[in-house]
């Protein structure tokens, strides 16, 4: 359709996605690397059966026991709780959570003195956050299958008061959704299968082994989760994926997994900034959405990198409220984050720069 419109074949490629998008885009890099000359892989749902799993369990950790019931009213006590002691580790108190992995938050802290209360957490829902923060595991070893959801995640504004937890987890009856149709029709091939039921010793290990056909299993076709993206590179691909650390569906830990074993596989972070870089963004929901600054222009910055060979170093960030910038930051090339340089407004990307962690 090119050719025929423009009568030439076009000069690049480019793949752009989030979500279950940023799922097909890693697929594309891993499996059709000479598809696409720059990609852009945003929140990707890669490891499409630990996602699966990774709901359940957070569904059930509401719901399995009537005492781990978590109403989205007891929400913004918890995010509250988690902003106030997470906050200011980065030498800055602006509303943001600029790495949730530096903070060891517990919610027992608040832990009701007595009877239940607005202000407090039951001991049952302090285990039901404990164990969304936690992530999945096997019952007989202890091994962590799929990473938990990031502080920060809890709450945040949105109309209608679901955002959040308030969306997926907090508030619910019993587990369902894309989950729960999943694992009764893909996995258990059963529509009447009780998820309250589900094993995750022996069918974690269906779900990621049930046959499909043509030498395919579930986990097979389904996860995009191979480290090794050495041909993508060889071809001359550039990849930019990007995250929310408050991300609520998709947890933001899972893209500093992937990253970092892309990493590994390399042979070490030079050797993948030179084609792959990862860009994390405080506050920031899925895809779109939350505190923090979450518009921002990632294709511009991949197609420099792939059409005039300027990597990107930062992508800057903006929060838009009725139509006006409120608050601006750079996203910085992980695992650089962004830090005040000491003058001037805090909410001006301007007045940032990118650094290596504390």
């Amino acid at each position: 359709m090119t050719r025929a419109y423009y009568g030439r074949d076009a000069d690049h490629a480019y793949f752009v996605g989030c979500s279950q998008g940023g799922h097909h885009a890693l697929m594309e890099a891993q499996r059709f690397p000479d598809d696409y000359d720059g990609i852009v892989a945003g929140a990707p749902a890669n490891y499409w059966i630990g996602l699966m799993t990774g709901e359940l369990w957070s569904g059930l950790a509401t719901t399995k026991d009537p005492a781990q019931d978590l109403p989205r009213e007891k929400l913004p006590v918890l995010g509250a709780a988690v902003l106030e002691a997470c906050d200011a580790l980065d030498g800055l108190e602006d509303g943001l959570i600029d790495d949730p992995r530096a903070c060891a938050f517990d919610p027992a802290v608040l832990r009701c003195d007595g009877a239940d209360g607005a202000d407090c957490l039951t001991a049952g829902q302090v285990a039901a956050a404990r164990a969304i923060y936690a992530g999945p595991s096997r019952p007989s070893t202890g091994e962590q299958l799929f990473p938990g959801y990031a502080l920060g995640s809890e709450y945040f504004e949105q109309p209608g008061g679901r955002g959040g937890w308030g969306a997926y987890w907090a508030g619910i009856t019993e587990p369902g959704g894309s989950t729960a149709d999943f694992m009764r029709y893909s996995v258990f091939k059963d529509p009447d299968y009780d998820v309250l039921e589900f094993d995750f010793d022996a069918d974690w290990d269906l779900a990621n082994n049930r046959p499909i056909g043509n030498d395919q299993t579930l986990g097979s076709a389904l996860n995009a989760i191979d480290p090794d993206l050495s041909a993508f590179k060889a071809n001359g691909g550039k990849l930019i994926s990007y995250h929310g650390w408050a991300d609520p569906l998709v947890t933001a830990n899972l893209a500093v997994r992937y990253y970092e074993s892309v990493i590994a596989e390399q042979g070490g972070i030079d050797q993948t900034t030179d084609f792959y870089r990862l860009f994390m963004a405080p506050g920031m929901a899925h895809c779109r959405g939350g505190p923090g600054p979450d518009r921002f222009d990632a294709v511009t910055a991949l197609e420099r990198w792939v059409e005039d060979g300027i990597p990107p170093d930062q992508i800057v960030a903006s929060k838009m409220v009725d139509g006006d910038v409120t608050r601006s930051r750079p996203l910085c090339a992980f695992p650089q984050v962004a830090r005040y340089t000491g003058s001037g407004s805090v909410d001006d990307a301007a007045n940032f720069a990118c650094v290596d962690a504390d």
